[in-house]
């Protein structure tokens, strides 16, 4: 494959990382691979836009502005809880009351339900909550559990490319021993041939 990267480190065997010069090289290595490279002006033009309002409602957007604006935040309205009396200039109007007195049901009704949510949640909260912890916790114990599983396979990784690399340590020590032996025969002999060859041109000159 072309895009295919070879590693050719053996870090558990390899000698010399800590001489002088080395990680300055590297450097300097790392420095003109990146020289080659092709400069882009936006590496994420090929993913589509962001919609940074794609999950904004109404009352998100109106907060949006008025903190935008700097303007004071809105109070709470009131008005719903009050219960007022016809205007004045319908005191005698049966309807206007009417509508008054449905309101107060209306007030009733929404305050018995909040009595009847506050009473569930005296008596069931503190279990909801209970659970609610419980499972949180048998959350945070499978990611544990995950996470150690997940540095163990790590570690395991890297026990096993450092027992392959112990093993073969000492045949690639021998094998080099033994390529800079042939290396050094190789140059005695170059050298001794060469001393043949100057002996005979020697011989042939003294001998005309």
């Amino acid at each position: 494959m072309a895009d295919e990267v070879v590693v050719d480190a053996l870090p558990y065997i390899d000698q010399g990382y800590e001489e002088q010069g080395v990680r300055e090289a590297a450097l300097l290595m790392v420095e003109e691979e990146t020289r080659r490279f092709r400069p882009t002006k936006n590496y994420l033009e090929h993913l589509p836009p962001l919609k940074l309002n794609a999950f904004e409602t109404d009352a998100m957007r109106h907060e949006f502005e008025r903190i935008q604006q700097r303007l004071p935040m809105e109070l709470l309205s009131m008005k719903r809880y009050e219960l007022p009396a016809p205007p004045h200039g319908r005191m005698t109007d049966i309807a206007a009351w009417t509508e008054c007195v449905d309101n107060s049901y209306a007030q009733l009704q929404h305050q018995l339900t909040r009595i009847n949510n506050l009473e569930l949640l005296s008596d069931y909260g503190c279990e909801i909550w209970k659970n609610e912890v419980q499972m949180i916790m048998q959350y945070v114990n499978e990611a544990q559990t995950s996470l150690q599983n997940l540095r163990k396979q790590i570690q395991e990784v890297n026990w096993a490319r450092k027992s392959v690399q112990m093993q073969v340590g000492d045949k690639l020590k021998e094998l080099e021993a033994k390529w800079v032996a042939l290396v050094s025969k190789n140059y005695e002999i170059e050298q001794a041939c060469a001393q043949l060859q100057q002996d005979v041109r020697d011989s042939h000159r003294l001998a005309s």
